[in-house]
């Protein structure tokens, strides 16, 4: 028997950097009502383009689509599993909502949703260390799906435990579990991305991205939207039954025990049949990069210390501070004043048309040569979006009726959302127009990557930061109780066992909204200049000294 041939090979194409904008808009995954910009993802141009000399020497006619439906079908299905547990993730806020947690717990959940913006920092491991017979994507997608479907089938018999425990939810261990699913799910998505470039020739391998939006997509609404509607007693009972029950057509458990089974046979079904080194007759399959693991983390550490490049840097991480009570605190508010979870995350299904059309409208009109003057002028529209989210929650519950929500209102909240999309496409559009123009095109899946994550990661700090602030912000009384306060959960335990209630004099997301509108001001006023003016400096200002 030969010993196992684990490669320290030189590493593929640089990663792209996370999914696909409309997974992270189906529904928000800290706030149901307001999505956070959606991640950003490089392109594979620079990599298809390089086997245009190959492709010029054979002279192959396009061999079409057919030959490979197996393989886009393949493809389709990966993504799909990659949505389903970021869409569970996303869910699971929105339930501790409902079981009255604090908004710090809340926090803590939310380093949940950072793997998928941090995987630039693996990427280049996953690329380059693998068994070469088995194959260089299933050394990695085989053992991580195992460990994904383990996840869920392990959090099918506790999820229930840790939700209803005697002092609350358990949101240390919840925290720590979807944690590795979304860490299990951005390596997943990293051997995808990997095979999708191999798997397909060269004539289709525009499908992989075509593939990726649409599988993520359609998993993130399975885990998310189609979960949270067939998990509401009230939504089943209204729309999908003869004789109303008091729980709905499927629990969190059972939802998880089916997909990890999913996940199990669909993994050793590829692991059995699927080989990956086995090239079709004919096709003509896009050529890996080689670049070493220590290269490119030196690579990325150059790249940073130019002083262009770190300005940006520090305008991208400090960009979104302005929005980030809106983002991440509106939907949650929205759940505690009494708007059904599943009806938000319906709301998000008409969106999805929208969202596919923006970007195809807005950059026409970033095409140009200063595309962050779109991003500039959009800015104070989406901080006064924010104030308007503060305004609907503050209206919310004197439109709640005995059966619920008018049909006024949600027409109200679907507008504001459709507003906010124009504003955060325009936004994102723009950077995504920006970050191509100034990258290096000798290391321009590096250059991407890296520009790509500090924005995600901008957007992924503040909003942790809004969900911790808001109980520290909130002023509460205890009304019907002499010399009782609440000033935390044990007084606020105490004022309610001798007989009186903790009523809420501020709460703490009004405050957030003013502030950080009059932040987003300041940096729009101050910094968002000195972004605009980056437009001004010479390629030469962008260009990494390493290929000079």
């Amino acid at each position: 028997m030969e010993p196992l041939d684990l490669n320290r090979r030189k590493n593929g194409r640089q990663r792209k950097l996370a999914d696909h904008p409309p997974l992270e808009n189906m529904t928000d995954m800290r706030g149901v009502i307001s999505t956070p910009e959606p991640e950003v993802e490089e392109e594979t141009e620079g990599l298809i383009s390089g086997a245009d000399y190959e492709d010029r020497r054979h002279h192959r006619a396009p061999t079409g689509i057919r030959g490979e439906l197996g393989n886009v079908v393949l493809l389709l299905f990966l993504y799909v599993l990659q949505g389903i547990p970021l869409g569970l993730a996303g869910s699971i806020p929105l339930i501790l909502q409902s079981k009255n947690v604090s908004y710090r717990d809340q926090a803590f959940f939310s380093f949940v949703f950072w793997p998928f913006s941090l995987k630039l920092f693996w990427a280049p491991l996953v690329d380059a260390l693998y068994f070469s017979r088995f194959g260089r994507r299933k050394s990695w997608l085989v053992p991580t799906q195992y460990l994904l479907g383990f996840f869920m089938l392990y959090l099918s018999f506790t999820v229930n435990s840790l939700l209803q425990s005697e002092k609350g939810p358990n949101v240390v261990a919840l925290t720590a579990v979807f944690f590795i699913l979304a860490f299990l799910a951005a390596t997943q998505d990293i051997a995808v991305d990997g095979w999708a470039l191999t798997m397909l020739s060269r004539e289709n391998v525009g499908y992989a991205s075509t593939c990726n939006s649409v599988g993520q997509t359609a998993g993130y609404f399975l885990g998310n939207v189609l979960f949270l509607a067939l998990e509401s007693a009230d939504f089943c009972n209204k729309y999908l039954r003869i004789e109303p029950k008091e729980t709905g057509i499927v629990t969190l458990s059972d939802f998880l025990f089916f997909w990890g089974v999913v996940f199990m046979v669909s993994t050793t079904l590829v692991a059995i049949f699927k080989r990956e080194n086995g090239h079709g007759k004919g096709k003509r399959r896009v050529p890996e990069e080689t670049q070493g693991v220590m290269e490119t983390y030196k690579l990325l550490f150059t790249i940073v210390k130019m002083p262009t490049v770190f300005t940006f840097c520090m305008l991208l991480l400090t960009a979104k501070i302005g929005f980030s009570a809106a983002d991440a605190v509106t939907g949650l508010k929205l759940v505690e004043e009494g708007v059904p979870k599943e009806q938000l995350a319906l709301l998000a299904v008409p969106m999805v048309p929208l969202q596919i059309l923006l970007p195809l409208i807005i950059s026409k009109y970033t095409a140009g040569p200063r595309p962050l003057d779109i991003f500039y002028k959009a800015y104070p529209f989406r901080l006064l979006i924010g104030l308007e989210y503060a305004l609907l929650v503050w209206w919310t519950p004197s439109v709640k009726q005995e059966g619920g929500f008018p049909v006024y209102y949600y027409a109200v909240v679907l507008l504001s959302y459709a507003v906010h999309q124009l504003a955060l496409y325009s936004m994102y559009v723009a950077c995504m127009a920006f970050h191509a123009k100034v990258s290096d095109p000798l290391i321009g899946g590096t250059y991407m990557t890296l520009l790509n994550t500090v924005t995600n990661l901008g957007g992924n700090w503040p909003s942790t930061m809004a969900l911790w602030l808001v109980d520290p912000l909130t002023s509460k009384e205890c009304r019907g109780a002499a010399a009782q306060s609440c000033g935390s959960a044990a007084e606020a335990e105490l004022c309610v066992k001798e007989g009186g209630a903790c009523v809420t004099t501020l709460d703490g997301y009004y405050v957030e909204s003013l502030v950080c509108v009059v932040i987003g001001l300041t940096w729009w006023l101050w910094l968002g200049k000195k972004m605009k003016q980056l437009q001004e400096r010479s390629p030469a200002a962008w260009r990494c000294r390493v290929n000079q």
